[in-house]
């Protein structure tokens, strides 16, 4: 599948581009070269409406993996979460329907919850109450994906991320006795290639390297997508 990954040059892109590319033909656009090279780079801004038009071309999928700067207390962190967390992913999904897409991912985040790791989260259907700035546009984010759903025919999964990190550093800092939720990017690559596949509507799902449950619910993502964090302590 040709997909477009816009924002694949960060932190997230880094870690799952390798896994995804032994499947689909990548297009990423960011505003930096991304360290994955075995996949086609277009540079630009996703709040540029003709640039998403360009890279939308020939592509069958997206996945939104862009993210506001989480330093938030000033006002240039505050412009960019809202920028790219809230009008982006609107500009992004609407140029994506302009250019027949009719399924997307987005790479939301565990964020959206206020207190995380001071309580138990029961689950997607679990209200995101979040206050500070990253968390709440990204949250934003979901609402702008749920109208794309709404109002243009679209099936969008949104993965609210926790933590990812390559494997050997997950097996370098994981405690047993400490309930972790930290991802590696083997499982967050997984459960990506399971959201792509997957269209119903608009979805949410705990993505979580917190295989235990001592944290949080994920019994939604083993049932809907098949999918569960598989890393273990060593």
């Amino acid at each position: 599948m040709r997909i477009l990954v816009i924002g694949g040059s960060g932190d997230i892109g880094t870690l799952t581009l390798p896994h995804l590319a032994t499947q689909h033909q990548l297009r990423v656009l960011d505003l930096r070269p991304p360290v994955w090279k075995d996949c086609e780079y277009i540079e630009g801004n996703l709040t540029d409406p003709e640039t998403l038009e360009q890279a939308m071309k020939g592509m069958e999928l997206l996945i939104f993996m862009a993210m506001g700067n989480k330093i938030y207390d000033n006002e240039v962190g505050v412009i960019t979460n809202f920028d790219v967390n809230v009008k982006g992913v609107y500009l992004a999904l609407r140029a994506a329907h302009l250019a027949g897409i009719k399924h997307a991912v987005y790479t939301s985040t565990l964020s959206v919850y206020e207190d995380l790791g001071t309580r138990y989260i029961t689950g997607e259907e679990m209200p995101p109450d979040t206050r500070h700035v990253y968390g709440f546009t990204k949250r934003l984010g979901e609402e702008v994906c749920r109208n794309a759903v709404n109002e243009w025919g679209m099936s969008v999964n949104a993965l609210r991320l926790c933590h990812p990190m390559t494997d050997e550093k997950w097996h370098e800092t994981f405690m047993l006795s400490d309930p972790n939720c930290s991802t590696t990017a083997t499982d967050l690559s997984a459960a990506m290639m399971k959201a792509i596949d997957y269209r119903d509507g608009f979805q949410a799902f705990i993505v979580s390297g917190d295989y235990p449950q001592k944290m949080m619910n994920m019994e939604k993502a083993k049932r809907v997508l098949g999918w569960e964090p598989l890393a273990r302590p060593k």
